[in-house]
């Protein structure tokens, strides 16, 4: 195939495509063929993004609440206009199917503008009175980095009753410029969930998403001058982390790093940004347990662990990859677990009435076996999937990276099965006998991301979930999300929350102010 006859992605430079005079080969999942070229950017491209988030931000800062959220509305309209266009392309690029795009990340990514457009209306701000003192203290959020600019458009009042005065004065600060870097699992819906909030409160950004699945963020790139945001607000180079995301934490005019990916990354992340104490949120991965008691709806149990296993081809931070369940129900959970995981239907993405795609990359697939074939040298028993059931593909997706569901019974809590995430769809089961011991073996591994528990009883699980080192815990469910409430996990899965209040916290600095009258 000739170069004309692939997709080339240009970088988003201040309103314009940008051509790379270096591109790199971006394949397609399900077959295994490079379908794509997407720019090698490096410091060179990142500057020139910097720059021109730099000039946008004075104007784009100042801009009030209301016509900032205009904007963000506005492409959440434009991308649901090409909803199907969109689908089509995440499940092209990132191997997922056909189905989970349409249901779950296209309408994801609109929906993170249209939540952000309205939750950056109706923030407040603190504020406490000193009568003894004769002073008035109040708080103020700006984007990061940037000193206090005193705005009249917005008048927040004060009525101090004691002294029979009021106050007129509205402060916006903003951060300037946000780095954003995204993994390849959830291209445009965690994309946005980093894009919307960042803007919604007044700051520039220049993001990099992955480098294996470039091209929805390059499509909404052709939506932003129509949706109103001016040239430079949202800059988007393309590239690999050592190249174009290092230049971008390295940068010194970058104050801020948002990024989701793994945490061996995020340590590179962390020296790379000291120098320059640059603020951090760090959103990593998991390790994520599901507790099911005997008394747990078996029905619902199964078909949500399933899924929570599964789901996405196990490529989501959020999936459960260790299931401990009580020893009563564990033979009758385990073959029923067992006969619905086969019942997952994995093949080519573009099969509306398949459950699973093809993972992300030929290596990506070859570690996840890896981890099936040291559970075999371990003497643990692969139940279903890999290695057990066959899998039959259509030949032109004979080449692709597809894996069945597999579950694992028989691993050490020590084993690098238990331990490390493995980031595909692979689970393992395992029996407990005492709540305190399974809430003892849940935590012991060096991720706190998420969990999952099942049970009848009200007080048993609120009990476990207070209990269990992790940042979400779901009882009897799973991924049910409010936006507004923290996302984020503990120890090594991620520093900082995000979502709501705790977005627009980290995308802004707090100043307090003190007025003696």
């Amino acid at each position: 195939m000739s170069k004309d006859k692939y997709l080339v992605l240009e970088n988003y430079i201040g309103g314009k495509f940008v051509p790379c005079s270096k591109l790199i080969d971006s394949f397609n999942p399900s077959t295994g063929e490079v379908y794509c070229k997407v720019p090698d950017s490096g410091p060179q491209e990142v500057d020139a993004a910097v720059r021109a988030a730099k000039e946008a931000f004075p104007d784009w800062s100042t801009k009030s609440p209301a016509e900032r959220s205009k904007v963000l509305n506005k492409l959440a309209d434009l991308i649901e206009a090409r909803l199907e266009e969109f689908v089509q392309a995440e499940s092209k690029d990132q191997g997922k199917t056909i189905t989970f795009a349409r249901n779950v990340d296209i309408p994801r990514s609109a929906y993170n503008f249209r939540f952000f457009a309205s939750s950056v209306l109706h923030h407040t701000n603190d504020c406490s009175q000193m009568d003894h003192m004769g002073c008035l203290n109040y708080t103020v959020r700006s984007p990061v980095g940037v000193g206090m600019c005193l705005s009249i458009h917005t008048i927040l009042l004060f009525s101090l009753v004691h002294y029979s005065l009021s106050y007129g004065l509205s402060v916006l600060n903003s951060l300037s410029i946000a780095g954003l870097i995204s993994p390849w699992n959830l291209p445009l819906y965690l994309l946005t969930w980093k894009i919307a909030p960042a803007v919604a409160a007044g700051n520039t950004v220049v993001a990099k998403p992955s480098e294996m699945t470039s091209v929805t963020a390059w499509m909404m790139c052709q939506l932003l001058e129509e949706a109103g945001f001016p040239p430079g607000v949202i800059n988007i180079v393309f590239g690999t982390g050592p190249r174009a995301g290092d230049a971008l934490v390295s940068h010194p005019d970058v104050p801020l790093i948002s990024f989701t990916g793994s945490t061996a990354t995020a340590r590179l992340i962390t020296e790379h940004s000291a120098p320059y104490c640059k603020k951090l949120s760090l959103e990593l991965g998991g390790k994520n347990p599901a507790i099911i008691f005997a008394d747990a709806d078996m029905e619902q149990c199964i078909s949500t662990t399933v899924r929570s296993s599964f789901s996405n081809q196990g490529e989501i931070c959020l999936c459960t990859s260790r299931i401990f369940v009580e020893r009563s129900i564990y033979p009758e959970f385990l073959a029923r677990f067992v006969e619905a995981a086969r019942q997952w239907k994995t093949g080519v993405p573009s099969d509306p009435s398949n459950d699973n795609g093809a993972l992300i990359s030929k290596e990506h697939l070859q570690k996840v076996k890896g981890y099936v074939a040291l559970a075999l040298e371990e003497g643990a028993q692969v139940h279903c999937g890999e290695g057990v059931d066959k899998l039959i593909l259509p030949q032109p997706n004979a080449s692709g990276y597809f894996m069945l569901p597999t579950i694992i019974s028989g691993v050490k809590d020590s084993s690098a099965l238990m331990q490390e995430e493995i980031f595909g769809p692979v689970t393992c089961v395992t029996p407990f006998d005492e709540e305190e011991e399974v809430i003892s073996r849940a935590n012991d591994v060096r991720y706190g991301l998420s969990a999952t528990v099942w049970s009848r009883d009200v007080g048993r699980v609120h009990r476990v979930a207070r209990k269990l080192q992790a940042g979400l815990v779901w009882t009897n469910c799973w991924l049910v999300r409010d936006l507004n409430l923290p996302f984020g996990g503990m120890k090594n899965s991620g520093i900082g929350r995000e979502g709501g209040k705790d977005s627009y916290h980290f995308f802004t600095e707090v100043k307090s102010i003190t007025i003696k009258h």
